[in-house]
């Protein structure tokens, strides 16, 4: 039987606006990628969300991304190597702080929208990432694209790492996302992102936009919490896995 956890961004609702369905989602997921302020939520929203991490016996992450609410944190913002350690080390601490108060602990991290496809690319910026990481605790785990240079720079900082793949997301020829820009960049069909999901967890290969067929080894798999149907897509996925004989279950954190 393969395994493969299922993770989901979400934590990104802020004061009174409301994004995505978290409570929903929770049932279907074994990890969660809680977004830090910088992008998406706030205080009142991080704790919200860590709580109903330990009520589904969700594995909490931290969602770090670039200091970009306007932009939901899908604006390239050029940063330095120092200020990206800088901003993911902050990040961490506070998601932290919630963790602990809760009597738990941050299990991963995983960068969102443009600082997470910034660092797949560049390895300046994932090794900024990986070290803050290490830096903060080196058994947290560290959770970038698939072949990209963030994992890359997770195992060369000693880091357990997990290399994602995208249950609802368009990948080009090369292994990158195909960019939000085009279309039919995310799959809004359930029954076309449960398939691609059982293709990277049974076979590691996926439809490329351009029909090619390309190899994808994850070890974990995003849904998206911004989209307005994420529970009932993510129940979807989760069923379409455990028919396909998918074990899915969050990686253990090192010792």
């Amino acid at each position: 039987m393969n395994d493969i956890d299922l993770n989901a961004d979400l934590g990104e609702s802020f004061g009174v606006w409301r994004m995505g369905d978290d409570a929903g989602v929770m049932p279907w997921i074994t990890s969660a990628n809680i977004a830090c302020g910088f992008h998406a939520g706030d205080a009142a929203i991080m704790r919200t969300t860590v709580t109903l991490c330990m009520e589904y016996g969700v594995a909490i992450g931290a969602h770090t991304a670039l200091p970009d609410l306007a932009g939901f944190g899908r604006r390239e913002l050029r940063m330095t190597p120092n200020d990206t350690y800088a901003q993911t080390l902050y990040q961490l601490g506070a998601l932290n702080a919630f963790a602990a108060a809760a009597g738990t602990h941050v299990h991963h991290l995983k960068p969102h929208g443009a600082l997470y496809n910034m660092a797949a690319r560049e390895r300046a910026l994932a090794d900024a990432i990986a070290t803050a990481v290490r830096d903060f605790n080196p058994t947290v785990i560290l959770v970038g694209l698939a072949g990209g240079a963030l994992v890359a720079a997770g195992r060369a900082a000693g880091l357990a790492v997990q290399s994602e793949g995208f249950c609802d997301r368009r990948y080009t020829a090369d292994g990158s996302l195909t960019p939000r820009s085009e279309p039919g960049a995310v799959l809004d069909d359930a029954d076309a992102a449960a398939a691609q999901a059982v293709a990277i967890a049974t076979g590691g290969t996926l439809v490329a936009d351009d029909g090619s067929s390309i190899r994808v080894q994850a070890d974990t798999l995003c849904i998206h919490g911004d989209r307005p149907n994420a529970a009932t897509f993510a129940e979807h996925v989760h069923h379409a896995l455990g028919r396909a004989g998918v074990r899915i279950v969050a990686q253990a954190r090192p010792a």
